[in-house]
């Protein structure tokens, strides 16, 4: 058995938890490896919700092992609660529960950090505040505090000590914002070992004997291939690598145990927060794309800009990732409409352009073909052959045209809408 990658081929939401929770029926571990709490998975189960943070979606289903692993940052807070509000729904979580010692842990002066830095910028990133970016930089700083960590009390006083010299001092004569003590974050991080200090293990060393015992190991990434930190649209990016690079890196194994890399495509685009959208459609066809669709951020809230689907942005996602196959999710979205736009190719100044350099990302024009839609409701379909033709056509013209099968299909947010292609 080898392991099998998911991976957003937008700039996320594209439905990868509820794919997620679809394709654990066929794995022993799921692996979350990269991003924070600042990706809001959703996965819909009969007339309950469940949103997630950090901890894999796999974790619904009873006899699957989640791992939390070494490439996240992890807000200790957030986890307990995350915990406790899927155990207070009948969840048992601590006894599946793996995490990484290698990871890094968000403290409060990052959070405090990550919005002094948004209120100074001119142009917004669109950060949620959560402390990502300022966390990965101390890793690279290499004054981060580990999960680890936290069980050696000395060594993890020292470590605060340290940290601290540099943050206050960032935050009082910088920022001109408050300071913290040495005794609040260590009492946090001790509040986190009491709580969770037992799931703390070497992570990477479990998957690679896992996959050695031949158990089936599925990871998952947050958020979108095209906010990788460098292969996205920077500035407007995540502060970590949801592409293929990302997943072996975040869980410590190598490029040959992985078997596949299933590309997580919604039927159409979003983009929440800033940064370039070439498709993006702000008439009433996005409009009804946003409402019908519930695009709005699971983290934050916020609405989702809506636009065409960008086949452009999808091979990208195959070139740097190395598709094997594609799950298309909310294409019942698109019921209703008419004519149903596809972005094919890009031009830039009238002249066609395979793959835009990041600097003029935003002078990008798409270039659309237009495919008729359809209007039956899709949310009833049980397989392929109950979709009514258009719908049939979207879907071919998709997978001929990016040459990635797609043998995944969702309906609806329900886990009994999906299904696979024969």
């Amino acid at each position: 058995m080898k392991a099998v990658v998911a991976i957003g081929t937008q700039w996320g939401d594209e439905g990868k938890a509820k794919i997620i929770d679809f394709l654990t029926k066929e794995s022993d571990i799921v692996v979350r490896y990269q991003g924070g709490a600042n990706a809001g998975h959703t996965v819909v189960v009969g007339d309950q919700k469940y949103i997630f943070h950090l901890i894999p979606s796999g974790i619904l289903h009873k006899d699957k092992i989640c791992v939390i692993g070494n490439g996240l940052v992890l807000d200790p807070i957030q986890l307990i609660k995350e915990i406790n509000d899927l155990e207070e729904k009948g969840i048992e979580v601590r006894n599946r529960l793996i995490i990484s010692d290698s990871l890094h842990l968000i403290l409060p002066y990052h959070k405090a950090l990550d919005s002094a830095m948004e209120e100074l910028r001119d142009n917004k990133i669109g950060t949620t505040n959560r402390g990502i970016g300022p966390c990965y930089a101390d890793k690279c700083l290499r004054i981060g505090i580990r999960a680890g960590d936290i069980l050696d009390q000395n060594l993890l006083a020292e470590k605060i000590s340290l940290v601290l010299k540099f943050k206050n001092l960032q935050l009082k004569k910088v920022y001109q914002k408050s300071v913290f003590t040495e005794k609040e974050i260590f009492d946090l991080l001790d509040k986190f070992r009491v709580e969770l200090g037992d799931l703390i293990q070497n992570s990477s060393y479990f998957l690679s004997q896992s996959i050695q015992a031949e158990k089936r190991v599925l990871l998952e990434g947050a958020q979108g291939f095209a906010l990788d930190i460098d292969h996205g649209t920077y500035p407007y990016v995540t502060s970590s690598n949801p592409t293929i690079g990302g997943a072996l890196l975040g869980s410590g194994l190598n490029a040959s145990d992985i078997s596949e890399v299933i590309g997580i495509t919604k039927a159409y685009v979003t983009r929440v927060g800033e940064g370039p959208f070439p498709t993006y459609e702000d008439g009433p066809s996005g409009q009804l794309l946003q409402q019908k669709g519930g695009e709005f951020g699971a983290t934050t809230g916020r609405p989702r800009r809506c636009g065409w689907f960008d086949l452009q942005l999808l091979k990208q996602a195959k070139r740097i990732n190395g598709l094997t196959r594609l799950a298309l999710t909310k294409i019942d979205v698109l019921s209703g409409l008419d004519k149903i736009k596809v972005a094919i190719g890009y031009e830039i100044n009238g002249k066609k352009v395979e793959a835009p350099s990041n600097h003029n990302f935003y002078q990008v024009k798409p270039v659309y073909e237009e495919l008729p839609g359809w209007s039956e409701d899709l949310t009833l379909c049980k397989s392929y052959q109950d979709l009514p033709s258009q719908a049939k056509d979207y879907i071919k013209f998709i997978q001929e045209q990016a040459e990635v099968k797609i043998s995944i299909v969702s309906v609806g947010p329900g886990r009994e809408q999906t299904f696979l292609l024969e």
